[in-house]
């Protein structure tokens, strides 16, 4: 993948490390083990780069509906984006994860629906950067003043019952993001009901990126979607909002805008 205003290389990043007008978001997360992103971090990271958690930063509390990552509170994500020197529209945030974009992509999506356009994943992640040889530090960076005003654009999301009135109208396509035996309701490794929501077809978010983690191309995207480029609406979802977004990177490297996220997905579904 070359580098595109939604991707850029470990090598394109390299060359802008000192760029003020830059800023590194590190996303390393298990859901597993959800201090271990952090531990990571802490460990070693790239220069200049902040931590945003899954769970403290890039979701809030979890209710009795609303998935398990409901979308963060927008003024308390925007505290944290400007303390790390985001000026709203103006500065590049550049994200990455060890998890073929699963968390990069969840605040890739977060910021273009706080109205920031600037933002990019890093092709290849963290192992791409690694296997270059390119530096690594432990220290963490000083907060700097950022000023990050959100414009939420509502646009972007459905709700569940907007998915229930709309999933089965003619032009409309349903795409559920998790793995095929977990669509299949063969295995259920999260939420307490296995399946799907009647009418969803599976692109299982895994196919956006090869083996190694990094994204095919924006011709093998757009053969990825072939089926339903030309739904006039499509709405995706995975367990709870969050590997969904590498889907939705997909259909925009695919050139295909407009598609919206579902944000608590199957656990809020199965939650009424």
């Amino acid at each position: 993948m070359t580098d595109t205003h939604l991707v850029v290389s470990c090598e394109w990043l390299k060359q802008h490390l000192a760029d003020p007008q830059i800023a590194i978001a590190d996303c390393r997360f298990s859901l597993a083990e959800p201090n271990l992103g952090q531990q990571q971090y802490q460990t070693n990271h790239i220069r200049g780069a902040y931590y945003l958690d899954l769970n403290q930063d890039l979701s809030s509390d979890v209710t009795e509906h609303g998935g398990r990552h409901p979308l963060p509170e927008p003024q308390l994500l925007a505290q944290k984006l400007s303390s790390m020197g985001i000026h709203w529209q103006q500065t590049l945030v550049v994200a990455y994860d060890d998890s073929r974009q699963a968390f990069a992509s969840r605040l890739w999506w977060l910021l273009r629906y706080l109205g920031h356009e600037k933002v990019a994943v890093l092709d290849g992640g963290w192992a791409a950067w690694l296997q270059a040889g390119y530096e690594v530090t432990d220290v963490i960076p000083t907060p700097r003043n950022g000023n990050f005003t959100p414009q939420i654009n509502q646009q972007m999301i459905v709700d569940r019952q907007a998915v229930k009135n709309r999933k089965d109208l003619p032009g409309v396509a349903l795409v559920d993001s998790r793995d095929c035996d977990r669509y299949a309701g063969i295995r259920e490794p999260i939420d307490k009901v296995a399946g799907h929501i009647p009418g969803a077809v599976n692109y299982p978010w895994k196919q956006a990126t090869d083996s190694q983690g990094y994204l095919i191309t924006p011709q093998g995207q757009r053969q990825r979607w072939s089926e339903i480029e030309k739904a006039e609406e499509i709405m995706v979802y995975c367990g709870s909002g969050v590997t969904a977004c590498v889907n939705l990177l997909s259909l925009e490297l695919a050139g295909i805008q407009g598609a919206k996220l579902y944000a608590g997905s199957w656990s809020d579904w199965i939650s009424y």
